[in-house]
């Protein structure tokens, strides 16, 4: 873990290790921290089982914690990922939803350990800020009726031409 005052704390249940791997080899910038290993038993574990995980995902420093089965992710916490293009788009998007993960709608989705994160095109947050509110109201529009953003699609719509 860095000289950084806060990190994000993750609760899993048994698979910080494994999401910590996941991430550092899905996200650039990213890589697994220390892996501390239980002095002794604990209502979900035993001794020298993985109990936290120090990893940094897109720069940001996180301790993913085997807590145990109490507590899951919800859609109220996500991770927004801005991507440059739609091929960063395409592969973070197949990573996350494959092997266990889960398509939602606009950009969002979840991974297999079931948190949820939002991939994000930078040009989509230019249409949307844009000071032409027809072209943002329509790229909204297409956006709403996507689940992996659709860079191109997005582009038709804000310039008014017909999406297919």
């Amino acid at each position: 873990m860095s000289s950084k005052r806060i990190a994000t704390c993750l609760w899993f249940d048994g698979r910080a290790e494994e999401a910590a791997r996941f991430y550092a080899a899905t996200f650039p910038d990213s890589q697994v921290g220390t892996i501390n290993r239980s002095p002794l038993d604990y209502p979900s574990g035993k001794a020298g089982d993985v109990i936290t995980v120090t990893f940094t995902v897109l720069g940001q420093d996180f301790l993913g914690l085997n807590g145990g089965p109490m507590y899951q992710f919800s859609e109220a916490v996500s991770f927004q990922v801005f991507t440059d293009d739609q091929a960063e788009t395409d592969r973070l998007w197949h990573a996350i939803t494959t092997e266990g993960g889960a398509e939602s709608m606009c950009g969002w989705c979840k991974d297999k350990f079931g948190l949820s994160w939002q991939i994000t095109p930078r040009r989509l947050m230019e249409m949307m800020t844009s000071s032409d509110a027809a072209a943002s109201q329509r790229a909204m529009g297409a956006m709403m009726q996507m689940k992996k953003i659709d860079i191109a699609a997005l582009e038709a719509a804000f310039a008014g031409e017909p999406v297919a």
